[in-house]
């Protein structure tokens, strides 16, 4: 199984260090990569886009010509899993702030976000989450976090955060508002790795 994880923004580094990893505890052979050109991306069996910020990350897309592809990968059933602003950007609707900024999107869930609801990097906050398919809580890492305020059709929530929705799940693809990089349980690596 090859892994990809978008490399223009964000937590790179430790999305790749946490996929080898979550591959390791499976037992799966496979490898983690770097997606900043076409050919990576059409290479991998799932992927990974980080958090960052949405605007940057969505214009930087564009730039180096990934957009249209992980539209297309998203559609064809590829497993993609997008943490924080990564979230904001698998939305159909980014709310408010997207729209000032205008942050294009990818669109392949069907939900709306509203970017940093839970405040600044200053605000940020550690809290163990109750996640569908997990038996113990896992240990959510929030650092300017986005909210999901609303789903539809097939999009459904799998974990909320004191009543609030901090992860959806649509077919293949799962939003997190999130971090899981950030700690040292490769589960919820674990659950997009098991899609493929």
């Amino acid at each position: 199984m090859k892994v990809g994880v978008i490399s223009v923004q964000g937590a790179v580094p430790e999305h790749l260090r946490m996929s080898q990893m979550a591959l390791d505890a499976m037992g799966k052979k496979g490898q983690a990569i770097a997606v900043r050109r076409l050919d990576d991306l059409r290479s991998v069996d799932c992927l990974i886009i980080p958090g960052g910020e949405s605007t940057t990350i969505s214009k930087l897309l564009r730039k180096f010509g990934l957009f249209a592809d992980i539209v297309a990968m998203g559609m064809d059933g590829v497993p993609i899993m997008g943490t924080c602003a990564g979230c904001v950007l698998l939305a159909k609707k980014g709310g408010e702030q997207a729209d000032r900024t205008g942050t294009e999107l990818l669109g392949l869930m069907d939900m709306a976000v509203d970017r940093n609801a839970f405040g600044r990097q200053r605000e940020s906050f550690e809290a163990p989450l109750e996640i569908e398919g997990l038996d113990t809580p896992f240990p959510g890492v929030f650092i300017r976090a986005p909210l999901i305020t609303e789903t539809w059709n097939s999009c459904s929530i799998v974990c909320r955060h004191q009543g609030e929705a901090v992860m959806a799940k649509q077919d293949n693809v799962l939003a997190l508002s999130f971090h899981p990089e950030l700690t040292n349980d490769t589960r919820v690596h674990q659950l997009l790795f098991s899609l493929v």
